[in-house]
């Protein structure tokens, strides 16, 4: 049974920092994991990914400078670290893994966690 549960969301003021972390269970052969973000409205946006063996990161243009992801495969655990946030950076941020090395690149995720809120005034 595979489980991202993701934390660390909330408001923060302009320009503050705040880490989200994503625990991930059931899932040892993921090759790839990111964070995505949905403000309201239909369009959920890749934010982050880093390939689990590798450490290769990759990040929107929108954060590139700003945010770094990270990951700790003894804890099972990924992270987000945001800098200099902006009320743009609103939004649901959602973790997500997957398995598939072209899928990775597709960011083409098929397990995703439920979310944190994060709210950026």
């Amino acid at each position: 049974h595979v489980q991202l549960v993701e934390s660390g969301g909330g408001p923060v003021q302009a320009g503050g920092r705040q880490r989200l972390s994503c625990a991930v269970s059931g899932y040892d052969n993921r090759h790839c994991m990111g964070w995505f973000r949905q403000a309201p409205g239909p369009e959920r946006e890749g934010v982050a990914r880093i390939y689990t063996g590798s450490l290769g990161a990759a990040y929107a243009a929108s954060v590139k400078g700003r945010f770094t992801i990270s990951l700790d495969n003894a804890k099972n655990t990924l992270y987000l670290q945001m800098n200099n946030l902006k009320p743009e950076d609103t939004g649901m941020y959602y973790c997500a893994a997957e398995s598939s090395p072209l899928r990775c690149t597709r960011e083409d995720f098929g397990y995703w966690g439920q979310g944190t809120q994060v709210t950026v005034s």
